[in-house]
């Protein structure tokens, strides 16, 4: 198993690609459902990413359908790739999403959410190892926008697949887990 954040990368964007449309519904039900015992119904604002279809990331869709039914305030973003820097709209019966041109569906506008009023961060990432560490695509988007929150917002990783034991080249600047949840089990970090 590599141990580097590039052969990782490629090693879990080839497992991806070869999970069926079956199973990637049938696994991110299963995410959905190991969320419900985690310490974080107490919370409010909830930032939720919406999944790159191509990319095959979880279906966050049962999580949205999980906060709205505990009545929760739903967070969803829009990417600036010139600044790397994220901007937070309220996810309202209003809102236009609409895909941008690396098919992240985004708000189009809305009612603006500050960083440092998300409590809990549900973090998109390839592969994580047991101590907390995430690879995502390697922009930087997520390790920024964690960095502008507040140090207790709850950071849980969503993933199909189970921990490395280990990434070797973790840098500083890399925001960790509190949490990640994966179709088996509940990592705590």
């Amino acid at each position: 198993m590599p141990t580097n954040k590039k052969e990782l990368r490629l090693h879990y964007k080839n497992l991806r690609a070869a999970l069926s449309e079956e199973e990637i519904e049938e696994k991110s039900l299963a995410v959905a459902n190991n969320l419900i015992p985690l310490p974080i119904w107490d919370k409010t604002y909830f930032h939720v990413f919406l999944p790159i279809v191509e990319h095959k990331e979880v279906d966050t869709e049962f999580v949205l359908h999980l906060l709205s039914g505990k009545d929760k305030e739903i967070v969803i973003s829009k990417s600036d790739f010139e600044t790397r820097a994220m901007t937070h709209f309220l996810l309202t019966d209003n809102t236009k999403i609409k895909k941008n041109e690396y098919n992240i569906p985004e708000p189009v506008n809305g009612l603006q959410v500050q960083s440092s009023n998300i409590d809990v961060v549900f973090v998109p990432l390839l592969a994580f190892d047991i101590h907390g560490n995430r690879i995502g695509y390697g922009k930087g988007f997520y390790d920024k926008f964690l960095a502008e929150c507040r140090p207790e917002t709850i950071k849980i990783g969503l993933s199909f697949f189970e921990a490395v034991n280990q990434i070797d080249d973790v840098f500083e600047s890399d925001v960790k887990l509190d949490y990640c949840v994966t179709p088996l089990k509940i990592y705590t970090f």
